[in-house]
């Protein structure tokens, strides 16, 4: 039997390192809590995006708020991709 790959986690340790779950129950309490958590972060994503999307279009904007628009989205760009980058490997582990 071919073991389960790793698993990104939605978190990361707090010295900014990746965290991995290794585990076949795709259902486990882990694995319901990073789903979780990895669709709070896209709605989060979603909500900062029409956030930026309204100070970028408000020519009236100061630097001070363009600068946290801009702020927030990094942040949440890097979620988002965290989350694809999960996704994704666990789409390829299934072709398999």
């Amino acid at each position: 039997m071919k073991p389960s790959p790793l698993r990104l986690l939605p978190w990361t340790t707090p010295e900014g390192n990746p965290c991995y779950l290794s585990t076949d129950d795709g259902d486990s309490l882990l694995s319901r809590l990073a789903d979780d958590i990895e669709g709070a972060q896209v709605e989060s994503g979603e909500q900062v995006l029409a956030g930026a999307r309204a100070v970028l279009g408000d020519r009236r904007a100061g630097e001070r708020a363009v600068r946290f628009a801009l702020v927030r989205t990094t942040e949440a760009l890097q979620d988002v991709l965290r989350v694809a980058v999960s996704r994704g490997a666990r789409l390829e582990a299934a072709d398999c």
